[in-house]
């Protein structure tokens, strides 16, 4: 009868088997959350304490945004090409991947930066904005960053981007926003996306984007540069 024992032990393990597979009851059933939707990871910045220009003769302009002015660092051509035009310029970032100007007026740095009174320009963008909510993120807070800027004796300045080029047909939509941002607003309008849809309309090149195809490529980068200069000394 040992074969009798030995089946008898067989059919317990297996029905102890299926019991632990069995589906936890959902009184007992672990609970899962969601992770946080984490916020972006901040490239090099200045820290939120306002510093005087080093002379009394430069020009300060204040960058805000994110990676479309950080990319190939863009307020330090700016500079570079100030230098080269005579003028004695000094630049500051305040730049955090995928910020928009929402995000960047929550965090409160850059009503601190703006209230010292250290800057003669405040050159402010966020994404492409053709959408209907980055218009109204744009204008909103555009006009609140406005209303310090003019406390502060400071101009502010739109520096208009660009879609993905996938998104090219939303063009358009980016122009007009930026540009309605800086009307309402009476404000400077940096008009580098407008600059790189006309070269791209009339030679067909699109070696002002990136490998990416949205962020620039250092031409990109050094015609925004030019496009903002430009626009604030003319």
């Amino acid at each position: 009868m040992k074969w009798l024992a030995n089946l008898a032990c067989l059919l317990i393990l297996i029905v102890s088997c299926q019991a632990s597979q069995d589906p936890v009851a959902p009184s007992q059933a672990p609970v899962i959350s969601k992770p946080a939707k984490p916020r972006p990871i901040p490239p090099p910045s200045i820290p939120c304490t306002p510093v005087p220009p080093s002379t009394a003769t430069a020009k300060k302009i204040l960058f805000v945004g994110n990676s479309l002015t950080y990319f190939n660092d863009l307020p330090a051509l700016v500079k570079q090409i100030a230098a080269g035009q005579g003028r004695e310029v000094e630049v500051q970032s305040l730049t955090f991947g995928n910020y928009a100007l929402e995000d960047h007026w929550n965090d409160g740095c850059v009503q601190v930066l703006i209230a010292s009174g250290y800057y003669d320009f405040v050159v402010v963008q966020q994404g492409p904005s053709s959408q209907a909510e980055g218009r109204a993120i744009l204008l909103e807070y555009g006009q609140l960053l406005k209303d310090l800027c003019q406390k502060a004796d400071t101009q502010l300045a739109f520096y208009m981007v660009w879609p993905a080029l996938a998104n090219y047909a939303n063009f358009d939509g980016v122009i007009k926003n930026y540009s309605d941002a800086a009307t309402t607003t009476k404000s400077i309008l940096c008009p580098a996306g407008r600059v790189w849809k006309q070269h791209f309309d009339d030679t067909g090149d699109f070696s002002y984007y990136g490998p990416d195809s949205f962020h620039p490529s250092l031409l990109g980068s050094h015609v925004a540069a030019q496009s903002i200069y430009e626009s604030l000394f003319p």
